[in-house]
Order: structure tokens, then sequence, then C-alpha cells
């Protein structure tokens, strides 16, 4: 069974979220809702689809969006019960009405390729509805770093809400508290597959919106974006760079070091991940090179 988790809080555009819901052609799902006390009351729109959907709603008496978005995530997903599957949907994203079918069409192949990840195609669309992008297609099965590459280099697009995590997989990894949960799909889709395969649904998409009311939009808190971002990319060298591919290895090592110059702290610790990064990549001579840069940067900001 799966479970469409949605964490509440912005009422603009729920209804088109459950509308979605109850137009799949196949209703072997649950929705559940929950509440981050929301100043925006959602009840009437939860009672008008009670009876399309087997919904079960929860209001929380405390906010916990305000200071940590993946905690309310957490707390949403202990509603739900024995569901093997389950989906984070943004409460302004909608479904394409055969999702729940494809997936259930999918199941065997996705068991029998051992997949913890599945993710639908997407696209995105504005306030008004309007689509504003290509339909992104993806590789049925895909290596997560290959993806994770593509994305860092801006040949394809992600958001939490299109992807269908396996239950166990969560139970192991858990969703990293990163600020704003910048980053913490991609670190899950990463963790919970194993760093290993990524199962893609392509016959079906998620519309995901971009408005003025996501976090997702360009002007918004760009500088704690940065921070988080430093944050991430010190975790994939330091963690997790040999299970990229060689060049793949380079390049993210390298943008590392150029995001820390222009954002963050030049330090020693910094010498030695970068340097034991390209160390591990057997480059002796971007280890070099490197040593002279940071010397030359610190040089030249009196460091």
């Amino acid at each position: 069974m799966l479970a469409i988790i949605i964490p509440y809080y912005k009422l603009s555009f729920f209804e088109d979220t459950l509308k979605s819901l109850a137009s799949q052609t196949d209703k072997r799902f649950k929705v559940y809702i929950g509440d981050d006390a929301s100043p925006e009351n959602p009840s009437a729109i939860v009672e008008k689809y009670q009876k399309q959907l087997d919904l079960v709603y929860q209001r929380f008496e405390s906010n916990l969006g305000g200071d940590s978005l993946v905690q309310h995530w957490e707390r949403c997903i202990t509603m739900s019960h024995d569901e093997s599957w389950f989906m984070l949907l943004g409460d302004d994203d909608t479904l394409s009405v055969n999702c729940v079918q494809e997936f259930y069409n999918s199941l065997p192949d996705i068991n029998t390729e051992t997949c913890s990840v599945v993710r639908f195609a997407s696209v995105i669309i504005d306030a008004g509805n309007n689509q504003t992008s290509p339909l992104f297609k993806h590789p049925k099965i895909e290596k997560a770093t290959d993806f994770f590459y593509r994305r860092f280099t801006n040949n394809t697009r992600s958001s939490l809400s299109e992807y269908v995590f396996k239950k166990s997989a969560y139970d192991t990894h858990g969703f990293y508290h990163y600020d704003m949960a910048w980053f913490t799909d991609d670190r899950a889709w990463l963790e919970f597959s194993g760093f290993d395969t990524i199962y893609s649904i392509n016959t079906a998409h998620v519309n995901f919106r971009l408005s003025n009311e996501n976090i997702s939009r360009k002007d918004y808190k760009q500088h704690e974006k940065t921070l988080v971002r430093l944050q991430f990319f010190k975790f994939l060298l330091a963690e997790h760079l040999l299970k990229f591919k060689k060049a793949q290895q380079k390049h993210l090592t390298l943008y590392y070091e150029q995001l820390v110059y222009a954002h963050g702290k030049v330090s020693f610790s910094f010498w030695i991940l970068v340097f034991w990064s390209f160390l591990k990549q057997l480059n002796l001579v971007q280890c070099i090179k490197f040593t002279r840069r940071m010397f030359i940067h610190l040089k030249n900001h009196g460091q």
C-alpha cells in the first residue's frame, strides 16, 4: 500500500493538490495530512474531499516548520501505518491522474530491480497552473550518483514531491536536518538508494509548483541556502566522493573549493579535506595546484 503524506501549511493551492489525488485512476493509497499549526484553516477543503479519499487529517498545536521543516515531515510520517511505500507531497503540488496506477504497474519491476527510490517525471507549473518547463524524464534505471551529477550540472531538475520512498529505507537512514530542508531531499534519495539505483516512471508526472510562496524561489534566503550548500558538499567530499565517477569527483572537488573561496572559511581543515579528496583521486597534480591556489587566496585576502 502507498501512503501519500502532505505536510500542510499553505491554503492557496491545497485544493488543487487534493483534487489531483481524488482524480487518480487507481485508489490504492491513503492520504495523511499533517497541519503544522497553520493560520489558514483547511477544514472545509479537507471535509469536501473526505468522502472521495481514504484520508486522515491531524492538526498539530505547535508549529515545527518555522524552525525545522524536517521535524514536521517526520511527525507527518509517523501518522502513517503499515504502508510499505510513501511519498511526501507538497501542499501546492499535484499529480497527473495516472501516477498511482503507473506506480503499481511498475511495482513488480521495481521489486525485481530492488530499488528503494522511485521517481516520476516532472514539470514546473506556476500559480495559474500554466506549465513553465518541458517534461523532465529520466533513464528507467539510473545510478543515484549519475542523476545527482546531471542535476549538479543543470541538465535536469528534482524536488521532493516526485519521489516515492520505501519505508524501510527511511527507517534506516531518516531525513538529515538541514536548514529549510534545503538539500535534504537530495541527500535522502542518495542515501535511501544506497548510492545505487533509482527507478524512474516516465509515463506519469508530478507538477511542481514554483510560485512566490515556496522556498525554492530564487530570491528567498540566498545566504542561508548557500551555507547549507557548503555543508552538503562538504558531506559529499568527506564521505562519498569515491562513489562518483573519476571526472565527476574532480568537478565536485573543484566546485567545493571555489564555493569555499566565495562564501566559506578557508582553514587548515578545508585544506585537509580538499587535498585529501584530490589525493584519493590519485591526482597529485591537482594536490599541488590546489595548495598553490589556496595560498594565493590567503595572500590576496590578508589571511
